[in-house]
């Protein structure tokens, strides 16, 4: 029995002996094509058995590949030099050849690039949106120019877009509201309501500042450290402020008395500050100007309303003094005053209401109220008022109940 390799093998060699000639080419295909699966389990069958040499064979066939595209890329890189090349030595034919090839193949050219769109869809967006950012009064003039062009094709796009209901009764009722707030602003005599438009590329550039912000891997360490420097500047300035003001004031007081130009005092009091807390803190290094000018800005508002409160709460604490020490004495006064207002033809005034008016008008001269406004003056009257008649009840009945302190926005 013959050997099918073999017999295979044999079929192959006849044809490889007289490969010259058409009816010899096609005599091969037509067996290729009759034998395909005869032909693909003798090519198994010898692997199988001649696995070395297959695999030298496919590493001679792999290095043949490997030489001949390096030969053509080394081909085309040569033809690309060569047109850099004519293109620098001929730019007014380049160019004419390339309006030239434009011209007679805008189809052509609309498919290649509606087919790269399709592919780069983002990055085309994201190349056109940084143009347009570079630039932005050419985008504003090539847009107005493109208006003016297409009137009617505005037209119709907007007409389009209304003709959705819920758009259009949508845009009726923002622009009802809209003329409403206008009047109700005239009415009253205020300004009207200002708007700021924003652009796209504004939008873009926040959308990357946020971007950038929240995705900075160094940002929990970042704000770590400044919520640390803000609370340890804070309790710095509400410990020490007053302290470290009375020897700045001292030294511009020098400053002055030598002839030196003066300094602002808040400034140095919170440069040194911010110089002792950072001394003092661990780590500063992931901190900026802003972060320590923002720093600063909470401290002051911090400081600010600590020294209003005190102040409230020391005029609260002098007008409840000075009435429960000259209650007798104002009473008088009080009493007089409400004979005058009848005299007068007015009605008499509550005696307890009078007695704060004094106690408020006294205490004012007599501590400092320099951040106080005419509401938290008010404000103390009533709380002073108020215990001040807890206070004579505590007399009676000592188990009323507390009056707690008022702490101010």
């Amino acid at each position: 029995m013959n050997d099918p390799f073999e017999e295979g093998a044999g079929a192959q060699k006849a044809l490889a002996e007289h490969p010259s000639g058409d009816d010899a080419a096609e005599r091969r295909r037509q067996y290729v094509a009759a034998n395909r699966d005869r032909i693909r389990e003798l090519n198994r069958l010898w692997r199988a058995e001649h696995l070395d040499r297959a695999r030298e064979l496919n590493r001679d066939s792999m290095r043949r590949a490997a030489a001949r595209r390096h030969r053509e890329a080394e081909v085309r890189a040569r033809g690309r030099e060569r047109a850099k090349r004519w293109r620098v030595e001929h730019p007014e034919r380049g160019r004419e050849y390339q309006q030239r090839w434009v011209a007679e193949n805008r189809e052509k050219l609309r498919e290649y690039y509606n087919r790269y769109y399709n592919v780069h869809r983002d990055e085309v967006n994201a190349r056109a949106a940084a143009r347009r950012d570079a630039d932005p009064e050419r985008t504003k003039q090539i847009t107005r120019q493109w208006a003016e062009r297409n009137k009617e094709r505005r037209a119709e796009l907007q007409r389009n877009r209304r003709s959705d209901p819920e758009i259009y009764q949508s845009e009726l009722e923002a622009n009802a509201a809209a003329r409403r707030l206008r009047r109700t602003l005239s009415r009253a005599g205020l300004p009207p309501k200002l708007l700021h438009a924003t652009t796209a590329a504004e939008r873009r550039a926040n959308e990357r500042e946020a971007d950038a912000y929240f995705n900075d891997p160094s940002r929990p360490e970042h704000l770590r450290q400044f919520t640390v420097f803000a609370e340890s500047l804070t309790e710095h300035m509400l410990k020490n402020g007053a302290r470290m003001r009375e020897f700045v004031e001292a030294y511009a007081e020098t400053r002055a008395r030598m002839g030196l130009p003066p300094v602002p005092v808040e400034n140095i009091v919170y440069a040194r500050a911010v110089e002792i807390v950072a001394e003092r803190m661990r780590r500063v290094d992931l901190l900026t100007g802003r972060n320590v000018a923002a720093a600063v800005r909470s401290t002051k508002a911090e400081v600010r309303r600590e020294e209003r409160q005190r102040q409230f709460d020391r005029l609260v604490q002098t007008v409840v003094t000075d009435m429960n020490r000259h209650s007798a004495r104002d009473s008088l006064d009080a009493e007089i005053e409400n004979r005058a207002r009848v005299r007068r033809g007015k009605s008499p005034a509550s005696v307890e209401i009078l007695l704060v008016q004094h106690a408020l008008r006294k205490a004012i001269e007599r501590v400092p109220a320099c951040l106080l406004t005419a509401d938290d003056a008010r404000s103390a009257a009533y709380i002073a008022m108020q215990r001040f008649a807890y206070t004579f009840e505590q007399r009676r009945d000592p188990t009323g109940d507390q009056i707690y302190r008022r702490h101010l926005p």
